[in-house]
């Protein structure tokens, strides 16, 4: 199956322009405790909609010399107004295959982890061939955007994207359909699960969100196709 882009919308309950601001940087501040970076790489502020030069634009950079949320937030908004919309860019930590196909793909089981979760001794072998798997793989930094709306931009875009909305990337590092989940790679992509379930978790009840929903560009049902993927175990 192709890979497809991975969002997040979240909604609040008769939420004020002026109140925005409070819930991005809870939403942005989240990612810290979760996988992420706790400064905000970059900002932009677009007005009406997509089709039109941003206003304002600010690129801080990766780790120290990003900006806090709230500054980034503050600088952003700044222009408050209901036609505009406000999107930041930062960091977060995924275990991503480094090209080419799984070396453990179905039919190809490493039986060290089943020793690994018994706490039995493994051989010189079994460690190498753990190694050799996990070298295909790589935790680093991808852009995640969040974007929040003001009511009147892109002709109310937030009835459907959300008020704001968490663009991840692509949904291949949560299912990877060459990867056999009873090897390192398969650990990989069932961390990267729990990951995303506790960030979006985090960013609910520290936003205060009444709704969210987990989507894709594709249309099908994240929920459906991890529980059909981490289901392939049992």
């Amino acid at each position: 199956m192709m890979a497809d882009t991975l969002y997040l919308s979240l909604w609040y309950p008769n939420l004020r322009l002026a109140a925005l601001p409070d819930k991005l940087m809870a939403v942005l501040g989240a990612f810290a405790a979760h996988g992420g970076e706790p400064r905000v790489y970059a900002a932009t502020a677009w007005p009406v909609s997509w089709s039109e030069a941003p206003v304002f634009q600010r690129v801080y950079g990766h780790g120290e010399r990003g900006a806090e949320p709230k500054q980034a937030v503050e600088e952003a908004l700044e222009l408050l107004h209901e036609d505009y919309a406000y999107e930041f860019q930062i960091g977060w930590s995924l275990w991503e295959l480094e090209g080419g196909a799984f070396a453990g793909a179905a039919g190809t089981a490493d039986p060290s982890s089943a020793r690994v979760a018994s706490g039995a001794p493994r051989s010189a072998q079994e460690v190498g061939r753990d190694m050799i798997l996990d070298a295909r793989w790589a935790r680093g930094p991808r852009l995640v955007r969040v974007t929040g709306f003001g009511p009147l931009f892109d002709e109310g875009a937030y009835e459907q994207e959300g008020h704001i909305k968490v663009e991840f990337g692509s949904d291949a590092p949560f299912l990877e359909e060459d990867a056999d989940l009873d090897t390192v790679g398969g650990r990989h992509v069932e961390e990267n699960v729990r990951q995303l379930i506790e960030l979006t978790a985090a960013i609910e009840k520290e936003s205060g969100a009444t709704a969210r929903v987990l989507w894709s560009e594709l249309g099908e049902s994240l929920a459906q196709r991890l529980a059909a993927r981490l289901g392939m175990r049992n």
